[in-house]
């Protein structure tokens, strides 16, 4: 069954659609993160111009937050004052971020820029979490009683001026920080069309040294209001939000979550991450081909310009 997609100009099986955004429901319910980093792309291999595909998107990580968001609200798991100032660097990193991702459209790169940055990205998290994993699993294998790695250590940057002190993360820390990762994951969310839960819960765990019982409300108050910027500006000044496409993502999406939520309470953490691990490096290795493989026609929907 066809169904015509305005925006991308060009009819697509209403069952692929709503099965890509199931993928990314069951995503985000196995491993916690939005699912957008790996929806994206394979929106791309179905055909849906990448421009297309990225600010559609969008409208489903705003979906997944607001549904995450209130869960984690009500058992009091969100760092309000932590929350609004990476969301300051999140509004000015996304609306920098579609002013790029304008002018890149506008000379006819776009495409081109955001399937190397996906080969990058997901080559060197896949790459991550695949040696984590298998570390994490070995060791447990030899020792299973081995303590715990030390989550957090205090850097260079924790001597920043401008400190505030989070009272529900029991952090006394430099607000540039946090600015800053907010302002990365804001361009990330504005190319790529991502909600950057994959990049920012490591970093508030790791680098800010938030507790891990904040940080998912925390990061999902931040990129709800983010996701929801990028997809105004994408809508208002590119013209690249499908909204029907957008809502059958999102349609899938929540059959797929719960699935994802059940099939992730019955398997081990190292093991979720090791699939997660594997199935980013294989969409990375697919995006590598289609970027080397030589393109059937030098027309871009993309740009809908002929490239010269």
């Amino acid at each position: 069954m066809e169904i015509y997609l305005p925006i991308a100009e060009q009819s697509m099986n209403i069952l692929i659609l709503l099965g890509l955004g199931a993928a990314a429901g069951l995503l985000a319910g196995m491993f916690g993160v939005g699912g957008g980093f790996l929806a994206t792309p394979l929106l791309i291999f179905v055909g849906i111009p990448p421009a297309v595909a990225v600010a559609s998107q969008a409208n489903q990580v705003i979906a997944n937050s607001i549904s995450s968001l209130q869960v984690q609200w009500r058992r009091g798991n969100v760092d309000l004052r932590m929350g609004l100032v990476l969301l300051l660097g999140g509004m000015i990193g996304s609306s920098a971020g579609v002013s790029l991702f304008t002018y890149l459209k506008r000379i006819g790169q776009i495409d081109f820029v955001i399937a190397v940055l996906y080969v990058v990205m997901l080559s060197t998290i896949g790459l991550l979490m695949m040696y984590e994993s298998l570390s994490t699993y070995i060791r447990r294998r030899r020792n299973p009683e081995a303590p715990r790695g030390k989550l957090h250590t205090h850097y260079l940057v924790h001597g920043l001026p401008f400190k505030l002190r989070f009272y529900k993360s029991k952090l006394y820390i430099s607000a540039l920080l946090p600015v800053a990762l907010g302002f990365v994951i804001g361009i990330l969310s504005a190319i790529l069309g991502v909600g950057g839960g994959f990049v920012l819960v490591p970093a508030m765990i790791y680098l800010l040294g938030m507790p891990t019982t904040v940080v998912i409300g925390t990061s999902n108050f931040q990129i709800l209001f983010v996701a929801a910027n990028v997809t105004f500006l994408q809508a208002a000044t590119n013209g690249t939000v499908d909204v029907v496409l957008a809502l059958l993502l999102i349609l899938g999406g929540v059959v797929g979550a719960p699935i994802g939520a059940r099939i992730a309470a019955k398997l081990p953490g190292a093991v979720l991450r090791a699939m997660m691990a594997a199935l980013i490096l294989a969409v990375a290795i697919q995006l590598l081909v289609e970027l080397l493989r030589t393109p059937v026609s030098a027309f871009s929907l993309g740009t809908r310009e002929f490239l010269q």
